[in-house]
């Protein structure tokens, strides 16, 4: 509960629980949202209705411009306000307005999606109707002049209908899938038809940005025997895939505190009284791709056993800005999915062949269920039980712990279903070309769509039962690599390919994530002080392993150039780490960008025996020592160009800006090996500015009575840049402080920095 104890708000929780007939009567929509430190909001409400009211008003207060910008990005409509040839981050990346327009269009199938949610739970029907009515009321109580000063005055400020949570929703499922291709999916035409022009990239999975770390202990592992969850979602520091603090006080029981995304009315990620989880983007493909052998009459059909089948032509109209007429464009849909091009990787639409891509997220409405289920589960085994049966979650993989003191690893999502069989009769011969992205099958045979299994909630999806789910007393830890290891002591058996790779080389990240995790455990039981530490050591896997052999070659090298000399000199004092203080971190930084790129890199090779020190060794025999100071010498040269202080402190270099502050970041590259993961890129002020990383951090255990969470939000609650809220979590986490969440009613009152809002209509 979150009411304060005085008589005002005695009052304000009597008027939320009043029978019918008192002053609450008639009221469809009723919440109370509760402010505490931090600006976090804990919303109550007695229905389903006043949950979705209250967190989308609460949402509006905070991030207003950000949600309704992405509501005219599903809408469609982002040529009409901000022109078609300008430019937003469409998921991980970014994507020209028109393609943009044009995607969302054509592939939104909102009819099919209205259809879909008559048949949704009612409480997810009205947790949706909810957030519109919350969401329309706060534009209603701001009124003109209450709307922040960066989207005062836009006309792509309007009240919304169910139609934009469809779409919403429905964005956030194809975000790991369809969403990365869709200048590819918004710029295919037949044959002889205009060359695009805008770039098209086929993305590598390991370039799209998505990480996180995620660590569920079991009893065997903690210091007061029960579960522990550390999660570490590394996700945007800007635009719609921000995280937002939120604790949810709901009908049932329901009692759940964490985080979502823009225009998501309940927690996705966080804990109960019972259990805590947290998720990771998993390496498991959500799509198939499909090589189309085209009817040589005609490029808009294709042959499926041999006989001819018409492509679905679709017209999309997209407004333009005032005064300009809309652009057209048709696309194109086979029985696989929409055709796409890549022409810079030779994926072309011509007279004998295309290629279409069939997503498994694609209208699945199943999640908002998934995430209420998990929110409900009193242990593991009811979250195992609700990501199985819905197969709703789209694409992240699900660590949770539970007061018991089990802990679980599920990579269970919407997957193609796809067998390691299927995959191998049904390539074509170019499908080697495709495997680093997905699989890529035969569309001229039916038998190479996807196999139905029994008891799916839709046709074509991978049971759960032939994904990966481990639950333990021990420990269980993922960073994105696939289901193989969650610990090296219990590898998994082997699984589709769809599913990720299998006795490969794991990423730095990975591996430096079970070697500190074995550190953590070797020095005692796991508890919330060591916790803390372990989520912000700012340790450097690749510095551990090439450090002695960088400092043995700047040694040994007679007469080195300059520069050379220079970078040895200021690599000798650093400290191996990723913290503010820390002094040659950034000249490390592009040393490693060049040397990881350097063939032959390692002496002693991958052995899947050895997944976790294995490859290792730099190897500098004959030219490659050479080599690797010729990187530091391009390293050296690089800093040196924009007049960067070689040993310049980190947090000198990575840095944001609130107003005039420059805010000191802790954190690096995941590639380095680093678990505290901030992906930078150059300023406009200056020396770097963190873009995608380490965002809600949250170590939840339990005791006797309930849950005991610490956590903060990188980039804090607000983009209002006048929110009290917008830079207060960024400054915590730049002095690693931790913030013990109120979840119970006496600490919310404890914490309470304004009185409760109550909100009816």
């Amino acid at each position: 509960m979150m009411v304060r104890i005085s008589v005002l708000a005695a009052a304000a929780a009597a008027l939320l629980v009043a029978p019918a007939g008192e002053a609450s009567a008639g009221k469809r929509y009723q919440a109370t949202i509760t402010r505490t430190t931090f600006g976090i909001p804990h919303i109550e409400a007695r229905d389903w209705r006043g949950v979705g009211y209250g967190v989308a008003y609460a949402y509006a207060e905070d991030n207003l411009c950000l949600l309704a910008e992405e509501l005219a990005t599903v809408a469609g409509e982002r040529s009409l306000h901000f022109g078609p040839e300008a430019k937003a981050v469409l998921g991980f990346e970014e994507v020209d307005n028109l393609s943009s327009d044009v995607f969302f269009r054509a592939v939104i199938d909102l009819p099919t999606l209205r259809e879909g949610a008559k048949n949704l739970p009612l409480r997810v029907q009205d947790l949706m109707a909810g957030y519109v009515a919350g969401y329309n009321r706060f534009l209603k109580d701001a009124g003109a002049e209450g709307i922040p000063a960066e989207c005062r005055g836009k006309a792509w400020v309007r009240p919304i209908t169910s139609d934009d949570m469809l779409r919403l929703n429905e964005k956030q499922m194809l975000l790991a899938s369809s969403l990365n291709l869709a200048p590819a999916i918004a710029n295919a035409a037949p044959p002889g038809s205009a060359a695009p022009k805008v770039a098209i990239t086929l993305p590598d999975p390991k370039e799209l940005g998505m990480g996180s770390n995620g660590w569920a202990f079991g009893s065997e592992a903690t210091a007061n025997g029960r579960g522990m969850v550390i999660g570490n979602p590394h996700f945007p520091w800007k635009g719609p895939n921000r995280f937002w603090q939120m604790h949810v006080i709901g009908p049932n029981g329901y009692d759940v505190m964490g985080v979502g995304l823009a225009g998501t009315p309940m927690p996705t990620l966080g804990f109960n009284k019972d259990v805590a989880w947290t998720h990771t983007v998993t390496e498991a493909r959500h799509f198939t791709l499909y090589q189309l052998a085209l009817d040589p009459t005609d490029p808009t059909r294709y042959m499926v056993d041999g006989k001819s089948e018409p492509m679905i032509a679709q017209t999309v109209s997209v407004p333009m800005p005032a005064g300009t007429p809309a652009v057209s464009r048709t696309l194109y849909s086979s029985r696989f999915g929409p055709v796409f091009i890549v022409p810079s990787r030779g994926i072309t639409w011509s007279a004998q062949s295309a290629f279409a891509l069939k997503d498994a997220n694609r209208g699945n409405q199943r999640g908002i269920e998934a995430w209420l289920r998990i929110g409900e589960a009193k242990n593991v085994g009811e979250v195992k039980a609700a990501v199985s049966e819905t197969l709703g979650i789209p694409w992240v993989n699900t660590i949770a712990a539970d007061r018991f003191g089990d802990a679980l690893h599920a990579d269970v999502t919407a997957v193609p279903n796809v067998s390691a069989e299927k995959a191998k009769t049904c390539a074509t011969p170019i499908a080697g070309l495709f495997a680093e992205f997905a699989i890529l099958l035969d569309g001229s045979k039916s038998a190479c769509d996807w196999d139905v299994a029994a008891g799916t909630p839709a046709p074509g999806l991978m049971p759960a039962s032939d994904q990966a789910a481990t639950i333990a007393k021990s420990w269980l830890t993922n960073s994105n690599d696939s289901y193989w290891i969650s610990n090296p002591a219990m590898p998994h058996r082997e699984l589709s390919p769809i599913l990720g790779k299998y006795a490969t080389a794991r990423s730095l990240r990975t591996r430096s994530n079970f070697i500190e995790t074995a550190a953590l455990l070797a020095g005692g039981k796991v508890d919330h002080s060591r916790a803390q530490a372990h989520a912000f050591a700012n340790k450097s896997l690749a510095a551990d392993m090439a450090m002695d052999t960088v400092k043995t070659l700047c040694a040994a090298t007679p007469q080195p150039v300059d520069a050379a000399v220079r970078g040895c000199k200021a690599l000798a004092g650093w400290d191996g780490r990723f913290e503010a203080d820390s002094r040659g971190a950034a000249l490390f930084r592009l040393f490693w960008l060049k040397a990881a790129r350097l063939p032959g890199l390692w002496a002693v090779p991958f052995d899947p025996a050895d997944p976790v020190n294995t490859p290792r060794v730099l190897a500098n025999d004959e030219t490659k020592g050479e080599k690797l100071l010729a990187a530091l010498v391009e390293a050296v040269a690089e800093l040196e160009s924009i007049d960067a202080p070689l040993d310049a402190l980190w947090g000198d270099v990575q840095r944001v800006m609130a107003g005039n502050e420059a805010i000191a970041i802790h954190g690096g590259p995941g590639t380095l090996g680093i678990l505290n993961m901030q992906e930078s890129r150059p300023a406009p002020y200056g020396g770097l500015m963190p873009v995608h990383g380490t965002s809600y951090i949250q170590i939840v255990g339990f005791d006797e009575t309930g849950p005991v969470a610490d956590a903060i939000l990188s980039y804090s609650q607000s983009t209002n840049p006048a929110s009290p809220h917008a830079a207060d979590q960024t400054r915590a986490y730049a002095a690693k402080q931790w913030h013990r969440l109120p979840f119970d009613r006496k600490a919310i009152s404890a914490s309470a920095i304004a009185k409760p809002k109550r909100l009816q209509e």
